[in-house]
């Protein structure tokens, strides 16, 4: 597994450090001490305070809101390319009814052209016998009947024909928005990332070109997690913080925070884990995210060797299964991986390993 950018922006003023503190997000994480010592509970920040891991809650929120949203437009996106694809082989039987009920009503003109129009009071009058004159009048039934319901049938294949091409192109409508929608969301998830700090175009250009070598990989080998339910349409169903938090910090989480952390252990990723927090914003007091230790004995410093094996190839998995787990995001050693953008710069507002996520996995689902 190939490991995440290391590489820090350049020098800042004390004015970028602080609006920095705008680019992190999760918990406060209390220092680990020692390899003996349990793992500290995480600690919330007293009202009004920045966050041990940084961040405000304006940055949360507009992260929240613009990965929710995406995963919503592509929810809608998804549904609409399949219904297009449903019209398309409706359409497709339907016109061939309608070539079939053409072919049909023309042979039924063609023999009437050939033989002449049979009037009714003719065919009555020839007949020589009462048995012949009833065989006659049933038969002129049945051929009118027979006309009338080809020409009805093919009415109704063609009107069938003009009503699926007519959803079909509200479909195409509809799959328009949704792409626009996904990329005003992608847009505003970057810009939330980008206002708060400012690097020279050299420094973010070495920074991109070894991200893009180092970060995660979304087409490793990653376990399959089984997908959280969703609703009938695809939509994912609302949440509230309901069932017990199985993790050290207590407190309650969703049914599909619950089912991502069990999912994880299920692929083997069993070290330290604290979800359910009190204080603070963010997803956090939602029972919406979770931070995975990189240490076998809890949050520590910067996570290095096998540990740091270990977080890559925790938020590649994250990522690689991030449409079965209704992952917002993922952040991991001064990086953040959101559904509409895939892994991007995210510098720690303290510099420390908590700041930094470069002591633990941190995970939101929506």
């Amino acid at each position: 597994m190939p490991a995440v950018a290391t590489v820090r922006p350049a020098a800042r003023t004390a004015a970028l450090i602080a609006a920095a503190l705008a680019l992190t997000l999760g918990v406060a994480l209390a220092p680990f001490t020692s390899a003996a010592a349990a793992p500290q509970p995480l600690r919330a920040a007293a009202p009004g305070d920045v966050d041990d891991e940084g961040g405000t809650p304006a940055l949360r929120a507009q992260l929240e809101a613009a990965s929710k949203g995406y995963l919503d437009a592509k929810t809608a996106l998804d549904r609409s390319v399949k219904r297009q694809n449903q019209l398309a082989e409706q359409l497709k039987t339907t016109e061939s009814q309608v070539a079939e009920r053409g072919t049909k009503v023309a042979e039924i003109a063609a023999q009437a052209y050939r033989t002449g129009r049979l009037g009714a009071a003719s065919a009555l009058l020839h007949s020589g016998s009462p048995a012949g004159f009833m065989d006659r009048a049933a038969a002129l039934d049945a051929v009118a009947a027979n006309s009338d319901r080809a020409l009805r049938e093919l009415q109704t294949a063609r009107d069938e024909v003009s009503a699926t091409k007519q959803a079909l192109d509200a479909e195409i409508q509809e799959q328009r928005k949704q792409v626009a929608v996904m990329a005003k969301r992608k847009d505003q998830a970057e810009r939330a990332l980008t206002v708060a700090i400012e690097r020279d175009e050299a420094a973010e250009r070495a920074e991109a070109a070894e991200r893009a070598a180092r970060s995660p990989s979304r087409s490793g080998s990653s376990p399959t997690a089984k997908p959280a339910p969703r609703n009938s349409d695809g939509s994912w169903p609302s949440e509230s913080c309901s069932v017990n938090d199985p993790t050290p910090a207590n407190g309650c989480i969703t049914p599909r925070t619950l089912h991502a952390l069990k999912q994880a252990k299920s692929a083997g990723f069993t070290r330290y884990v604290s979800c359910y927090r009190s204080g603070g914003s963010g997803e956090h007091p939602k029972g919406r995210a979770c931070d995975f230790a990189a240490q076998k004995n809890g949050f520590g410093g910067d996570a290095t060797g096998g540990d740091r094996t270990y977080g890559n190839n925790l938020a590649a998995y994250f990522v690689n299964n991030a449409d079965r787990l209704a992952v917002l995001y993922v952040i991991w050693y001064r990086q953040i991986w959101l559904p509409s953008s895939g892994w991007k710069s995210y510098s720690g507002a303290r510099g420390d390993p908590s700041s930094d996520h470069t002591n633990h996995v941190h995970l939101s689902v929506y």
